[in-house]
């Protein structure tokens, strides 16, 4: 994808490096938000950002801005929830970042429907299915992939954010009519965050796999919102933390 990576000197030798710059989200022309991101799969990211912080309740027409400003789109509104005061800044490293006030971080959902069976060995698989073409050029990158039950990997998005990449997945969903995610998995190439396992709830994901630890606030959402969380799947091996119920 163009402008994911540049080339720069180092030490005399060319060394590829992730793009990240910033993204303003408009809404009905009105600025809501600024996230730090990869370019690419912006309107995506737009959609699954808004979705997830319970704005918006399913696909809208997004795009370029009508003057053509870089680094920005535009969604076309009224929005189905209140931002209230809030304006949004996040950083490529922090999905809540930007929030004043308590009562703005937790993003209310329905719990998980019962979801999929799936065998142990499978979800342990999922990260190598993983497609991350960036990341092995970068090393500079977090990915996002959904997956059917069966194992087959449906979409894959790569950004400096982790949030940003699970936003654009389930923008995509969004807008393919895939939300709510009943049946499907959701998996992410690094650690699993409290914003993580939100977002894959508000999304309607039943399964949430990570390469690697989860965070105990992220458990406690998990549990609360009935969705099965899964941790250090590497190889043969996976840990499950919460409603092991769908994990044969």
């Amino acid at each position: 994808m163009a402008h994911t990576y540049i080339t720069v000197d180092c030490d005399g030798t060319e060394d590829a490096v992730a793009v990240e710059e910033p993204l303003e989200i408009r809404v009905d022309g009105e600025p809501l938000a600024v996230t730090m991101r990869t370019p690419g799969h912006d309107e995506e990211l737009a959609l699954g950002f808004l979705f997830g912080e319970g704005l918006i309740d399913g696909p809208r027409p997004a795009g370029p801005t009508p003057d053509f400003v870089g680094n920005t789109v535009a969604v076309k509104g009224p929005l189905s929830g209140d931002p209230g005061p809030r304006r949004f800044y996040t950083t490529s490293s922090c999905g809540v970042c930007g929030k004043g006030a308590l009562e703005q971080v937790a993003v209310i959902s329905r719990p998980a429907q019962p979801g999929p069976q799936v065998a142990r060995t499978l979800v342990a698989a999922l990260p190598d299915r993983l497609a991350q073409p960036t990341f092995a050029k970068t090393g500079g990158l977090h990915a996002t992939g959904l997956f059917d039950a069966g194992g087959a990997l449906l979409y894959a998005r790569e950004d400096v954010g982790r949030h940003n990449a699970m936003d654009k997945v389930i923008g995509r969903a969004l807008l393919d009519g895939l939300v709510p995610l009943s049946g499907l998995i959701l998996c992410v190439s690094g650690r699993l965050s409290f914003e993580l396992a939100q977002k894959a709830a508000v999304a309607g994901a039943p399964i949430l796999v990570g390469v690697s630890a989860p965070s105990s606030l992220a458990i406690a959402v998990a549990q609360e919102r009935g969705l099965t969380l899964c941790g250090f799947a590497r190889g043969a091996t996976v840990n499950v933390y919460t409603h092991p119920e769908r994990i044969g």
